[in-house]
């Protein structure tokens, strides 16, 4: 199994740890040829959704992506990427992958200065240590995306088909039980 990591910026790295953690093998992709290799699911890691879809755009990934994506290729994707595969952005009239049934909200607790931790109840996983950093909330979802966890009563985790996003950074924990999570999915078994 591999995955390939977006590693514009953000917690690539770490994620790429848990990965390892797991025995799970990971590349990083940057440019459009590290694309073209197989991969098995693809996470879109945190850091500034704006900044990365504009690199997306310019490395030529973006349409690739999202045609890997709408044809079934598992994809991950924490705060930053949860905003990419968002279908709408309510605060941002911009929109990136657009391949998961959501509309989300940028930046909606705040500032950097803003960010937290809390523990969280997430559906099929447990209790799980979150870290919020600048994170957006799903304001709503499609029929078809499941909730998986909420946060002040504002979906923060959603899983829709091969798709699963975070409004936290697992990565950013000891706790790898979404990265499991995520194997697993992406191995077809749930």
């Amino acid at each position: 199994m591999k995955i390939g990591i977006f590693a514009f910026q953000g917690a690539f790295a770490e994620h790429a740890r848990a990965f390892a953690e797991l025995g799970v093998q990971t590349t990083e992709i940057r440019r459009r040829e590290h694309f073209h290799q197989s991969f098995d699911g693809v996470v879109l890691p945190g850091g500034e959704s704006t900044v990365q879809g504009k690199l997306m755009r310019e490395e030529n990934l973006l349409e690739p992506l999202r045609r890997a994506v709408q044809e079934g290729l598992p994809a991950f994707g924490t705060c930053a990427g949860l905003i990419l595969l968002a279908k709408k952005i309510s605060n941002d009239g911009n929109a990136y992958l657009g391949t998961m049934d959501i509309t989300v909200k940028r930046n909606a607790y705040g500032r950097q200065i803003g960010s937290f931790r809390s523990e969280l109840e997430v559906k099929e996983i447990g209790n799980f240590p979150a870290v919020f950093i600048r994170a957006p909330y799903i304001e709503s979802a499609g029929k078809d995306v499941k909730i998986l966890a909420e946060y002040g009563g504002k979906a923060v985790a959603a899983r829709q088909a091969h798709m699963l996003v975070t409004a936290f950074h697992p990565e950013l924990t000891d706790d790898l039980r979404i990265h499991a999570y995520f194997t697993e999915l992406a191995r077809g078994r749930i």
